[in-house]
């Protein structure tokens, strides 16, 4: 479960709490998820957490990842549909996307042996397919930029830059950065706060938001 404020986001980023349960597997596939977002009926920052509406629920489906060296190249493919409740939660459109990640191992030398440091690299390219008509297109080029690392075992930080182009308006760009600081704890449990902030591009760039600030609680059974 994550709780996020968002501060002038578009159709996806809004001030929301979203459940998300998810399956790994063996084989070809790998990865189920489901998640369920639940935008507040209050939109700005503050939101109002005790007033959720429907949004526009989200499946994907992960496959092995193929190597070359220390590289790993997993895949996805995700379905979003247009199931807001209001319509105004969502954005309207079924809309399906596929994605290309690469992970690899850093090598940082200013840090010690007790670091375990990963970079990832992810292209997802998503399009709405259906929908509200009056609604406009999604066409949308997503890419994040992460670097990842682990201290002990216990405490994570997670370092992003998720530049996106909008096709829809003639290849306009945005990006937000963002900052993660977690914890695992117990056993099975994990805690993070998220703080996230516009790089550059307009406010109306598929995907960006202003300000953001994320809370979540996972448990992995």
């Amino acid at each position: 479960m994550k709780r996020e404020n968002v501060s002038r986001g578009t159709d996806e980023e809004k001030t929301k709490t979203t459940l998300r349960a998810e399956r790994l597997l063996d084989g070809s596939v790998t990865l189920l998820r489901l998640d369920v977002p639940l935008p507040d009926e209050k939109t700005d920052f503050e939101g109002s957490p005790f007033q959720p509406q429907l949004g526009d629920i989200k499946g994907r489906v992960g496959f092995r990842a193929f190597r070359s060296g220390e590289l790993a190249f997993p895949s996805f493919v995700e379905v979003t549909l247009p199931s807001a409740d209001p319509d105004s939660a969502g954005s309207g459109k079924l809309q399906i996307g596929a994605a290309l990640r690469m992970v690899g191992p850093a090598h940082l030398p200013f840090l010690d042996a007790a670091h375990r440091s990963a970079f990832e690299v992810q292209v997802q390219q998503v399009v709405s397919v259906a929908g509200d008509e009056e609604r406009k297109d999604i066409n949308t080029t997503k890419i994040e930029l992460t670097l990842n690392d682990l201290w002990r075992g216990e405490y994570t930080l997670k370092l992003k830059l998720k530049p996106n182009v909008d096709w829809e308006q003639d290849g306009k760009s945005g990006a937000v950065a963002e900052i993660e600081g977690g914890v695992l704890f117990a056993r099975g449990w994990r805690t993070w706060l998220m703080l996230g902030h516009r790089a550059w591009g307009a406010d109306n760039i598929q995907g960006t938001y202003e300000t953001k600030l994320e809370i979540g609680l996972a448990r992995t059974y």
